[in-house]
């Protein structure tokens, strides 16, 4: 199978974060046959890490990604000149190409290879934290996400949080007798957004997302809950973001912390143009003592949209870029 056709196979897949046991099964059926020796590393019921190796031995190099995808699903099309579908980019196209490198160095007498792919990464990387209970500590870890074809030198940290107001239910023909949970949530909201946060010299400025927006019951009550999640991108410390929520925060609501971690420096190997990205990855949760590679085919402004697209050819080179890499590697 081509990089193409195995491409738009796993994009049909459906797998979305919280869903991704088809992917697992495929991974296992495709690569099994193939000689590779398969783990499956359940971390919930349905969502299954995967971890290939081949027998008997233990990789000095893994490549790397995440067989989740946000929603909502759409199948795979394509044209003559790119690959649309959920995943195109973000990232089962790279999947694809990691596969058929995987297989390219073997063929060339490689048994130091092996292959992880998680659940969760879309969400809080449940998938890759729970994959350090496999004790692997290779040399290096290649992890394919849409980079313009760039090896990344650094990218910024984040701090995910979830926000719950409490309030008092009433008639909205009286809210004077209530209070409302939703005003609590919007008046918190707009001081994070007129908040100077911090900006650094190569990863540029703090950024914050709202993500999720809600509470209340019905448009005649006076809300009692409302709820947001924030999502900032962190160029300084995790910590010092996190400690800045909560004081702005303050007694008006409760802050659940999600995920977080700080910005990272990553491997370069020359000769390769290298970026540095505003989005972050599981690379932060991975324990290990190597050198860890961020690289992929794709844009990153395509991921997470409607029209989310892989050009074919840029697909194409990204299994010769892949082993090539590990080459450069291990060399």
């Amino acid at each position: 199978m081509n990089v193409v056709d195995l491409a738009v196979t796993m994009i049909d897949i459906e797998s979305t974060s919280g869903a991704e046991l088809p992917m697992a099964e495929f991974l296992e059926s495709y690569m099994a046959p193939k000689g590779w020796e398969v783990v499956r590393q359940t971390y919930a019921p349905g969502r299954d890490n995967v971890y290939m190796h081949r027998p008997g031995k233990q990789p000095r190099l893994l490549f790397n990604s995440h067989i989740d995808t946000v929603p909502p699903f759409f199948p795979a099309s394509k044209d003559d000149t790119w690959i649309y579908g959920r995943g195109a980019c973000d990232t089962k196209s790279l999947i694809a190409a990691q596969l058929l490198a995987a297989e390219d160095l073997v063929a060339e007498g490689r048994d130091d290879i092996g292959l992880l792919y998680v659940v969760g990464e879309e969400v809080d990387h449940c998938g890759m934290i729970k994959a350090n209970e496999l004790n692997l500590d290779p040399d290096f870890l290649i992890v394919g996400e849409p980079t313009e074809s760039k090896l990344v030198r650094r990218q910024k940290g984040l701090v995910k949080a979830r926000l719950e107001a409490r309030g008092k239910a009433a008639h909205s023909g009286y809210p004077e007798t209530g209070v409302s949970a939703v005003e609590k949530i919007l008046d918190i909201l707009e001081d994070l957004r007129k908040e100077p946060w911090p900006e650094e010299s190569s990863l540029g400025k703090t950024t914050m997302n709202i993500g999720l927006l809600g509470g209340g019951r019905a448009a005649n009550i006076v809300p009692d809950k409302a709820f947001a999640e924030v999502m900032f991108r962190v160029v300084t410390s995790e910590k010092e973001i996190f400690a800045r929520l909560k004081a702005i925060v303050a007694e008006r609501a409760e802050v659940d912390l999600i995920t977080s971690n700080d910005p990272c420096d990553l491997g370069t190997v020359e000769g390769y143009e290298t970026v540095v990205v505003s989005f972050n990855t599981d690379i932060p949760y991975f324990k290990f003592n190597g050198k860890a590679l961020l690289w992929g085919a794709g844009s990153i402004l395509d991921a997470h949209t409607s029209g989310e697209k892989i050009r074919i050819t840029d697909l194409e080179k990204a299994v010769a870029v892949y082993a090539e890499l590990a080459r450069k590697c291990l060399a």
